[in-house]
């Protein structure tokens, strides 16, 4: 079990703390500080089962400034959260192949039904 955690993030924090009541066996991925590559949010969308664009923080200044409105393929905002990581929804939790995206927190129960 994997999750990509943002400890500045409440919403991430809840998520951890669910998964430590649920197991000891998870690795943690500071995205922010260890950026993830285009391949592996490939991996991460597939399966998460959605769009490049639903797993972008649309409000985040970032996206607003720079991508906002423009039309963009799906490799283009693959791309944007690849060089922009805070632009990734947080936290995803990972566990064999399916993934949730910690929002609201208790979405991570559904991986260990």
């Amino acid at each position: 079990m994997k999750i990509y955690h943002n400890p500045k993030c409440s919403k991430s924090r809840q998520t951890l703390e669910i998964i430590k009541g649920e197991t000891s066996a998870f690795e943690i991925i500071e995205y922010l500080k260890n950026p993830i590559s285009a391949e592996e949010i490939t991996v991460l969308l597939s399966q998460l089962n959605i769009k490049p664009i639903e797993l972008v923080r649309t409000q985040e200044t970032i996206w607003k400034e720079n991508y906002k409105g423009k039309e963009l393929t799906e490799r283009e905002i693959i791309n944007a959260m690849t060089e922009n990581p805070k632009l990734i929804e947080r936290p995803i939790v990972v566990k064999n192949n399916k993934a949730v995206i910690g929002r609201p927190p208790e979405n991570v129960l559904s991986l260990f039904a």
